[in-house]
């Protein structure tokens, strides 16, 4: 009879046991879904907002430059419209780097405050010095979120994303893709 007692309460214990055991990898597994669902959505915003912040960059010289050149009205007004929905633009993935990426909220505002610059500039020369400042600060902006996404097994995913030399303002989209395209590639020196 102790025999039997002895053996029901062993199976019911191992029941209880693999039960828990198998709640407990349940939630680890729940929980890492979430973190990497966490992780991607940073990654979007981030690319997002580098995306969004070299296109306004690009709209707000091209609309400068004409400004400058002394453009027709209705040449204004269309880069106007251009400025006003690459601006908006903006908006979304700045408020989700900022919230869902804190520590990069500095840089994301930094690189968007500088690109704003470009607005009004007095001369030329102005919009070169403010087009190359809106560059280096995406530049740095991109280069704070690749040291904060370091992988283990990538230690060097914020190498350098353009050759030594090559000015910040010929990179174009580039810097919006090297984002991503650090985390395909072998890790890179910044030699």
């Amino acid at each position: 009879m102790w025999a039997s007692i002895i053996a029901v309460f062993g199976t019911l214990s191992g029941g209880v046991v693999t039960g828990l055991v198998q709640d407990r990898l349940g939630r680890a597994a729940r929980r890492e879904a979430r973190a990497d669902q966490h992780r991607e959505a940073q990654l979007q915003a981030v690319t997002a907002l580098a995306k969004a912040l070299a296109d306004h960059r690009r709209t707000m010289w091209l609309r400068e430059n004409a400004r400058l050149d002394g453009a027709a009205a209705d040449r204004l007004e269309s880069t106007r419209e251009a400025v006003h929905a690459t601006r908006s633009a903006v908006t979304a993935p700045w408020a989700s780097v900022c919230v869902l990426v804190p520590a990069l909220a500095a840089a994301a505002t930094e690189a968007a405050e500088t690109t704003y610059d470009l607005r009004n500039v007095p001369d030329r020369d102005a919009l070169d010095t403010a087009r190359v400042a809106a560059a280096a600060a995406i530049d740095r902006f991109i280069t704070t979120a690749g040291e904060f996404f370091q992988w283990p097994d990538q230690p060097q995913t914020a190498a350098a994303h353009r050759h030594p030399g090559q000015p910040a303002v010929d990179r174009g989209h580039e810097a919006v893709d090297s984002l991503t395209a650090a985390r395909a590639s072998a890790p890179q020196s910044n030699t």
